[in-house]
C-alpha cells in the first residue's frame, strides 16, 4: 500500500510548526545573550576599541 502526498503532507503538518518554534526560540535566546554582552562592559570595551581602530584608519586618532 503506498502513501499518497496528501496523506504525507497531513501527517507531517505539525513538523514545520515545531520547526519555526525551535528557531524562534533560538534566535530570541541568541538576541538575549548579544543583548548581555553588549550592554555591559565588554560592549563598552569593544565599541572603543572599534571606534579607535576605525578612527586610526582615517589618520584622525
Amino acid at each position: 500500500m503506498s502513501i499518497t502526498r496528501h496523506d504525507r503532507s497531513a501527517a507531517e503538518a505539525g513538523i514545520t510548526t515545531a520547526e519555526y518554534a525551535v528557531g524562534t526560540a533560538a534566535g530570541a535566546g541568541f538576541a538575549g545573550l548579544l543583548y548581555t554582552l553588549l550592554t555591559g562592559r565588554f560592549g563598552d570595551q569593544l565599541l572603543e576599541r572599534l571606534f579607535d581602530h576605525v578612527m586610526g584608519l582615517l589618520g584622525i586618532g
